[in-house]
């Protein structure tokens, strides 16, 4: 079978060495040979034309299986150009007319055969070496790649039955792509086999190594595209193998797919030096192996050679550390895959640049339906792949082509770890209740909502040392989670000194995963996850906002997942937020940010819980409910330091259970109206809150004051807007028709607003939050900055409170003046006074 017939511009052979030898060019060689120009001629070492240059040298194709293997390429190649163009006519069983092609033409052409390359050939090992893999697309906008492989494998058929392997199965295929009540152009939850979208570049590659932590016999093959590479997520995200035990792990194989250009700029990487390259990734602890060019048959060749280096490479170094148990950490291959972008396209149309340039990164030719000349162009490409030779006359893959595919689940568009609630395993779960703070005295207790936590989960880990770990930027220890290291440790496989001995809490077999890159471990929980795992991650609040676009991306996952049907539920993504704003004493003004919750409520109400447990035990209902749970973003609102305990752990339970909760003990208005009520939502808050009404019952005992406290913050919206929305009804129970509210929320007090605009009297409720106030400030002075304080709060509600408008003037003036008194005591002695840190409960 042939090859099309595109034309390529020859380009100056590439002399330069590969592998180690071109690392050791002295400073001298390189201060003759200006930056960015090769010895060879102006750009000719890193060109992505000509016959292929690689590392690793040798024809392991037979004639036949190199024929096969190009054919079956093509097959990928057509599939992917009818998606971005067709609707009818799928194989030009006649001449192709402008009405068969699509009115609005979009997606991605650029990447795709470079893509479609790799996964073919890998699919050669998958059957020799009976692999277990899966397949990851960074520039997951090229999605017509890993979406014709799904077909050509009949995966794809096999979920959607109406896209069946035959003509009328291929148009549906085409025209579904990119079309309205199709899908979309990138490797979304309906394409099989996928576990990232690609619609945010940056996280290909900690989602790869989070997939394949806990897994040894799996290897995950990622493309890195180069653009992607540019980000920081993706850059940080190399450092990922420094985690990777050979023992217990599976294995990444990155694939950095050079092919030029972005959508209008070239790419950084591909414009520098093969030494530059190689030194790079030797410094991030790769081996890098090059595989260049664009003569078909010759790249065939280096690729399967390369690839099959690789994986034997990959074997060989976890089968010396599993027969000697020592978790070393290896040089693990990488390829440098240099392509030329829109690979197999027209090289020119219309007197430009196409292949290998910008202008194939999208859709290649984009005026067919205008353009008589280009709509001949365009059936010219798609005949060079020669369609009737690979498929037969009822449109499908031809016999000897189709059993190139791997069967079952080795196929990487029907593993089910990419569909990793196939594999999921519920967790062994400790019972909470052992954790719990006694409350023997409610508003007496003083302790660490989150050490508590800390407890619980160090019994899930010891109960799921297979299938759960906790992660973290730099702040296990420092969030008060340390119980954790007595049954899985920091996982490291870097470097120990001695003293490390000494409280490092460092093992190449541990449990928490910590790496100073918020992005890196986001992505590492979400390919934990999203392959069959449970996990939690742990973060200082200001600094949550880092991963908010992947918090974006995942829960808009999330929600598509729910439409397609074949998704089996996988373990929520759970947040753990510490290092709160209302505890920012020493770090100040740049650690005061609660607004991640505003970002979190953006999202569908299919897909994310947000909760504010008050005190200990009700984190522990909250935390093991969140474990438990499936298909959900749970973000728990907890601080770290010591706080006041109110409700013991039968009492917590329930007001969990409910949500939100009028708690009589705090108030004194059984049976009548109230004349004001207070509530809370998050535990500093709840603190405030509980002391102003304490405040208003010593000073004003006649006045009614009912106390509500908000865990579940999406309980405050309609039920017809989220599952955990109350009735109106149920509002006005809560909260009265008609009475003032004082609110005081942990975060901006906007979002409470929002949450309750459309409810009966929302006028009513009067919210202190956040509002970009602080510094260098005690806990109580900066509350006093926000409006959040009991001496505040107290005031604001007798201004509220019509009966005590006047009368209530002298308790207000008192009031004011302990304020002013806690205020001077901080700016003098630089902490609170007595009164405010050891206040307790006074009813």
């Amino acid at each position: 079978m042939r090859t099309p017939t595109v034309k390529i511009k020859k380009q100056v052979r590439n002399t330069t060495r590969f592998g180690r030898g071109a690392a050791k060019s002295t400073v001298k060689d390189r201060a003759r040979t200006p930056v960015g120009v090769s010895k060879n001629g102006a750009n000719g070492a890193i060109s992505a034309y000509g016959t292929a240059r690689s590392t690793i040298k040798g024809t392991p194709l037979s004639p036949g299986e190199l024929d096969k293997i190009d054919a079956y390429w093509r097959a990928s190649l057509y599939l992917c150009v009818g998606m971005l163009y067709l609707k009818e006519n799928p194989l030009l069983r006649k001449p192709l007319k402008v009405e068969q092609t699509k009115a609005r033409l979009l997606g991605h052409w650029g990447s795709d055969a470079g893509q479609s390359f790799t996964y073919t050939h890998f699919n050669r090992l998958i059957n020799k070496y009976d692999l277990n893999a899966i397949f990851i697309s960074g520039p997951g906008h090229g999605a017509p790649a890993v979406l014709s492989q799904a077909y050509l494998e009949g995966t794809y058929s096999e979920v959607y039955p109406d896209k069946s392997e035959d003509l009328a199965g291929m148009q549906r295929f085409f025209k579904q792509f990119s079309f309205p009540g199709g899908i979309g152009s990138h490797a979304t939850p309906e394409t099989p086999g996928s576990i990232h979208e690609g619609g945010e570049l940056g996280y290909s590659l900690s989602h790869a190594y989070g997939s394949v932590y806990d897994q040894p016999d799996l290897i995950t093959l990622v493309m890195v595209g180069d653009g992607e590479a540019e980000t920081g997520p993706l850059a940080t995200s190399w450092h990922s193998n420094k985690f990777l035990n050979p023992i217990t792990d599976g294995a990444v194989l990155p694939v950095l797919h050079l092919n030029g250009y972005k959508i209008n700029n070239p790419t950084l990487l591909a414009r520098i030096s093969h030494e530059e390259l190689e030194a790079l990734f030797i410094g991030y602890g790769y081996t890098p192996l090059f595989v260049e060019g664009s003569d078909p048959r010759s790249m065939h060749q280096a690729m399967a050679a390369t690839l099959e280096h690789c994986v034997l490479e990959i074997r060989k170094i976890q089968k010396e550390a599993r027969r000697t148990g020592k978790a070393v950490r290896p040089r693990w291959p990488m390829i440098v895959l240099r392509s030329p972008k829109g690979w197999t396209a027209p090289r020119k149309v219309g007197g430009h640049y196409l292949e290998g340039y910008w202008r194939a990164h999208q859709v290649p030719i984009a005026d067919v339906a205008t353009n008589p000349a280009d709509l001949k162009v365009l059936e010219k490409w798609m005949r060079n792949y020669k369609p009737e030779e690979l498929f037969d006359k009822d449109g499908r893959l031809i016999p000897e082509l189709k059993a190139l595919a791997p069967k079952s689940h080795r196929r990487m568009s029907a593993n089910p770890i990419a569909n990793g609630g196939l594999v999921r395993k519920p967790l062994e779960m400790p019972d909470f209740r052992r954790f719990g703070v006694e409350v023997k005295k409610p508003g007496a207790t003083l302790a660490s909502s989150v050490s508590k936590l800390g407890n619980f989960l160090r019994e899930v880990v010891r109960q799921n040392m297979q299938n759960f770990r906790v992660f973290g930027p730099d702040e296990t220890e420092s969030n008060q989670l340390q119980a954790i290291y007595e049954v899985g440790k920091k996982v490291w496989l870097g470097e120990y000194f001695p003293e490390d001995a000494d409280g490092g809490q460092l093992a190449t077999n541990g449990r928490v995963m910590e790496m100073l890159s918020e992005h890196t471990v986001e992505g590492w929980l979400e390919g934990y996850i999203l392959s069959g795992r449970h996990g939690l991650i742990n973060s200082y609040e200001p600094f949550i906002h880092v991963v908010d676009s992947m918090f974006n991306q995942h829960a808009k996952w999330l929600e598509k997942c729910s439409e397609v049907s074949w998704r089996a539920p996988i373990s929520s993504l759970n947040l753990l937020i510490t290092g709160l704003v209302w505890r920012q004493d020493h770090n100040g003004f740049t650690h005061q940010d609660p607004g991640f919750l505003d970002v979190v409520a953006n999202k569908s109400p299919q897909a994310v819980r947000i909760y504010l447990p008050p005190d200990a035990n009700s984190l522990l209902s909250v935390a093991d409910h969140c474990l438990r749970s499936v298909n959900y973003v749970n973000v728990i609102v907890a601080d770290k330091k010591e706080h006041i305990q109110f409700l013991d752990m039968d009492e917590a339970i329930a007001h969990c259970t409910k949500g939100i909760s009028i708690w009589n003990r705090a108030s004194n208005d059984q049976g009548v109206e109230p004349d004001v009520v207070m509530a809370s939502c998050g535990d500093v808050p709840t603190t405030e809150s509980l002391a102003a009404t304490a405040l208003l019952r010593q000073h004003l005992p006649d006045a009614k004051v009912r106390f509500v406290n908000v865990v579940d913050l999406f309980r405050l919206v309609p039920h017809t807007e989220h599952p955990h929305g109350m009735t109106d009804r149920e509002f006005e129970a809560i909260f009265t028709p008609d009475k003032p509210v004082v609110f005081n929320f942990h975060g901006y007090p906007w979002l409470i607003h929002r949450l309750t605009y459309r409810r009966p009297g929302q006028h009513n409720i009067h919210v202190r939050g956040y509002k970009e106030q602080g510094n260098i400030n005690t806990p109580l002075e900066l509350a006093i900055c926000n409006q959040t304080d009991r001496f505040s709060l107290a005031i604001d509600a007798i201004d509220r409170m019509p009966r005590f408008r006047v009368t209530g003037a002298g308790v207000r003036e008192a009031i004011i003046n302990q304020r002013i008194a806690c205020k001077q005591h901080a700016y003098e002695f630089g902490i609170d006074p007595a009164e405010i840190t050891d206040w307790k409960w006074p009813f």
